[in-house]
């Protein structure tokens, strides 16, 4: 039987997180031009509102930071001039600002960058969508009602004085009939005054009803268990009730692959935080993915799905599962894709009580390292018995060595040189990182391409033919040797160049590092996967995160 309360808590997280699970902000780091920069953007939970932009130029002297929000559907040509980010005062190369976000769903912010070594930019996905409805504050309510009594007499006293005394001479006085005249007049006003409050007052309530059907709702999905013989296969089915209503269409039809997947799912067990998959559901039909489970040991767990839309709109579907224990066998299990993973590390609150199995890590903390199973291992940058702060960005950084202690240069996996998964041992923190950053590279691309056309509007393909040439391109993907795709990914993402057979311009070191900031206080459990001699090896470290401190 599922927590129903975890569920209305991971929902409830959901809905105020978009594509990931409680972490709003986005972070980004990358090359605009000639110049590195990490860009950090926080979102406004009402839209229309303002995004808050900082940049850090992390080589190189900008003179002048702009930025400009640009949505999918009006593109380049139809968006707003840029506006100039200030200097923060006694931070040299960091810079900061505000855009305002018109339009509700996929948008970006459009860094440019100016200064000594010439121009560059770089676009940053967002999703802008309104998470929240503002309460006027008390005392405000008050000050306004207040105000609006004494406008609503003074506008009916001075209807009656302007047909009353505004026409005396001086020395007369009112007559009855000029008294009966104001009274009137002072009575009519009063019922059109009436009327016209009442009509602003049921057109503002119309207002915030409608506004409510734009208030983000998470997409809702069902996970199960089914058996295939002896076989565990994970099925995720897409709640499609009131999607009329939350206006998404048929956007089940239109999903792009993000790193050459349409799914991408994250199970973790709980409470322990002990047994850990990645996996790629693939899709049956609009509303159902599959995938064969690896080995995973039988109990509760989170699951998270993302998926991204066309238009960039990252999200993430939130569940739990039962899952059984896996019954004996003498056939290998089979793989849904050569990419899926597991895991099994000690629990959060049990250091060390490491099952026996042929998967299986111990758990580290930053400044430690985690050895994984073919010997080769990963350290966290950092001390292990010191708290991150809430809300402060960090790099979190790794560096990669083989079992002799050389440095052990990572092989690019789903086309990138790691992943790391980010999960609050209550689950209601998760978010899947690169080194790129905190968002979809599908979705990035989806900014790339929609700004290449010049079109103001952008025409909305057939449901039934954009899906089937999305699934000849996957197929033609998992058709391909690993290596081969690996290379493919690469060059379709823009990662890196490949001239002559080689791949150009990779920064491919032995270390690391994931932006991000921890959203809120509590105890967190960091996945990390790199690729070694063709196989995806995961490493698992704890940390504690405090509130920030403010001055």
């Amino acid at each position: 039987m599922k927590n129903l309360i975890l569920i209305i808590m991971l929902l409830a997280v959901g809905m105020t997180a978009k594509a990931h699970v409680g972490s709003a902000g986005v972070q980004m780091q990358g090359q605009a031009g000639p110049y590195k920069v990490l860009v950090s953007v926080e979102p406004p939970d009402v839209i229309p509102g303002t995004a808050k932009i900082t940049v850090f130029i992390e080589n190189g002297i900008a003179k002048k930071v702009l930025a400009r929000p640009i949505y999918f559907y009006s593109g380049d040509k139809g968006a707003p001039s840029p506006d100039e980010l200030a200097q923060v005062a006694g931070q040299t190369g960091q810079f900061q600002g505000a855009v305002w976000l018109m339009e509700w769903g996929s948008s970006s912010a459009q860094i440019q960058v100016e200064g000594e070594q010439g121009k560059g930019e770089l676009i940053v996905p967002i999703v802008a969508v309104s998470t929240a409805e503002r309460e006027m504050p008390k005392h405000l309510g008050i000050g306004l009602s207040i105000l609006g009594v004494l406008l609503f007499l003074l506008m009916i006293t001075t209807i009656g004085a302007s047909v009353s005394d505004g026409i005396l001479r001086p020395g007369e006085t009112l007559t009855f009939a000029q008294k009966r005249k104001r009274w009137v007049n002072m009575g009519i006003a009063t019922v059109l005054c009436s009327v016209i409050l009442y009509g602003g007052s049921s057109w503002w309530d119309s207002w915030a009803e409608e506004y409510k059907q734009w208030l983000y709702r998470p997409i809702q999905g069902n996970a199960a268990i089914s058996e295939n013989g002896d076989q565990r296969v994970f099925q995720l089915k897409i709640d499609t009730t009131g999607f009329h209503s939350q206006r998404r269409g048929s956007m089940l039809s239109t999903l792009i692959p993000d790193h050459g997947k349409l799914m991408h799912t994250f199970l973790v067990r709980t409470p322990g935080m002990d047994a850990f998959a990645h996996i790629h559901p693939e899709r049956k039909d609009s509303t159902t993915f599959e995938a064969y489970l690896p080995k995973l040991p039988g109990g509760k767990y989170l699951v998270y799905s993302d998926i991204v839309q066309r238009s960039g709109f990252a999200e993430t579907i939130v569940d739990t599962i039962d899952i059984p224990e896996q019954q004996a066998k003498s056939n290998p299990l089979q793989v849904t894709a050569e990419e899926d993973t597991y895991v099994v590390t000690d629990p959060i609150d049990s250091p060390g009580a490491v099952p026996l199995d042929e998967n299986v890590v111990v758990c580290g903390k930053p400044g430690t390292k985690t050895v994984f199973k073919d010997g080769s291992y990963a350290v966290w940058e950092g001390k292990p018995d010191k708290p991150l702060d809430a809300g402060k960005p960090y790099q979190l950084t790794f560096e990669f060595f083989n079992p002799d202690g050389s440095a052990c240069y990572p092989e690019p996996y789903l086309g990138m040189t790691g992943h790391v998964a980010v999960v609050r041992t209550d689950g209601s923190v998760y978010i899947h990182l690169h080194p790129t950053g905190t968002f979809a590279m599908a979705a990035e691309k989806s900014f790339k391409d929609r700004m290449a056309d010049t079109a103001t509007t952008v025409k909305a393909p057939a449901p039934a033919i954009f899906r089937d040439s999305i699934d000849r391109y996957l197929a033609k993907l998992k058709a391909m040797p690993m290596e081969e795709r690996e290379v493919f990914l690469m060059t379709e993402m823009g990662m890196y160049d490949v001239k002559d057979g080689a791949m150009s311009g990779m920064d491919h070191g032995n270390r690391i590092s994931f932006p991000y900031s921890f959203p809120k206080a509590g105890r967190y459990r960091i996945f990390l996967q790199l690729k070694r001699n063709a196989k995806v090896l995961t490493g698992v470290y704890d940390v504690k995160v405090k509130d920030a401190v403010t001055l």
